[in-house]
């Protein structure tokens, strides 16, 4: 692709500019996405912990933060007309806004499915008195956490403060940078966690090591993150495919923006470099798509699919324009493409999704 892997619209396009007809996507059966649409009521039908863009006042922040410039509590607007944070020492590729909210905590349903119903795998003591979750986002994971321990006090940290006003009395968050020096005391918690920090972290190991002094001995570190490594295990997704492409295009984005997407594969052994023990590495499939037969998978790849179908732009519109040098139209006009593709549910791509989770020893 060379410097610049840059397509010319014309190539994208027909020759009258207009994105081409959805000959090469293939619709579901109708029987299939009666099932998948039955497995989504199911879903909407039951008990959720909280639903997408409920709680995302920041409010809380405005009484307890009034020094803070409103460009912090508000964001700043950017590329495509999307909001993005504004504190922190390197910028963000995702935005801030309701929509990435609302996204941010469709994909915590995800994962909690992912994993069975569980939210981490650690096994943590019983009683845990200081658990940190670094990036927490909408704070979903946080709060729920500090249902299932209410001895322990849950901190969530993260650039942007979009998270409850609402949360129990044992949850608290702060506005700050991970990437820099952290100033909470030394061998303070007993549980640090961490998800999705893709296109953030421009330094992990650096991060681990943070984590590691502040974790006391016999504490516990957890890292959940998928990687932009697209695989098929069957050979249906095709070389020349715009999904494989828009995926080629994403890793090469990422690393020229310093947030390489396959650094969750060095997790295990960044762990272990740092000292920790009884390091361990679970990785997942997560269906792109509602292709498989199983149930809870098909579940998880109708969210994965309304995930990519609906915030494309967002995924990629920072991205794309800062590290390939992209328009605007140029990004729509692949994402459209891409929306085409995900309709094919004949295509089996997953995404890897990588826990990883380790102590630190009881002697130094």
């Amino acid at each position: 692709m060379g410097d610049n892997p840059r397509p010319s619209l014309a190539i994208m396009t027909e020759p009258n500019g207009m994105i081409p007809p959805d000959e090469a996507a293939v619709s579901p059966p109708d029987d299939e996405m009666d099932e998948v649409s039955g497995l989504l009521r199911e879903w909407n039908a039951g008990e959720r912990p909280l639903t997408p863009g409920q709680g995302n006042d920041v409010g809380s922040f405005q009484s307890s933060l009034t020094s803070v410039t409103s460009s912090i509590l508000h964001g700043v607007v950017g590329e495509g007309q999307r909001v993005y944070a504004a504190y922190g020492k390197e910028e963000y590729g995702l935005p801030m806004d309701d929509q990435e909210l609302d996204r941010m905590d469709l994909c915590h349903t995800k994962y909690f499915s992912l994993l069975k119903q569980r939210r981490f795998l650690s096994p943590i003591s019983e009683n845990p008195q200081r658990i940190l979750d670094l990036g927490c986002g909408t704070g979903i994971w946080c709060v729920e956490v500090a249902d299932d321990y209410p001895g322990a006090q849950v901190v969530g940290v993260d650039i942007a403060p979009t998270q409850p006003q609402w949360v129990p009395p044992n949850c608290s968050f702060e506005l700050d940078d991970i990437e820099q020096t952290w100033t909470w005391r030394a061998d303070s918690a007993d549980f640090i966690f961490s998800r999705d920090l893709i296109l953030s972290i421009r330094n992990f190991p650096r991060l681990i090591d943070q984590a590691y002094r502040h974790l006391k001995p016999g504490g516990w570190i957890e890292f959940q993150c998928h990687t932009g490594l697209l695989q098929c295990d069957d050979g249906t997704l095709r070389d020349d495919s715009t999904f494989r492409h828009w995926a080629n295009l994403t890793k090469t984005a990422c690393e020229r923006y310093g947030t390489p997407v396959d650094d969750p594969t060095r997790f295990k052994e960044w762990f272990e470099q740092r000292g920790f023990e009884c390091v361990t590495e679970e990785v997942y499939k997560m269906p792109c798509t509602p292709w498989a037969k199983d149930k809870r998978l098909k579940l998880i790849g109708a969210w994965e699919q309304h995930n990519l179908m609906n915030h494309l732009e967002g995924l990629t519109m920072r991205l794309f324009q800062k590290s390939l040098g992209w328009t605007e139209d140029e990004i729509l006009v692949i994402s459209a493409l891409l929306r085409k593709e995900l309709r094919d549910l004949g295509v089996h791509a997953y995404w890897p999704y990588y826990v990883v989770y380790g102590r630190k020893p009881m002697r130094p």
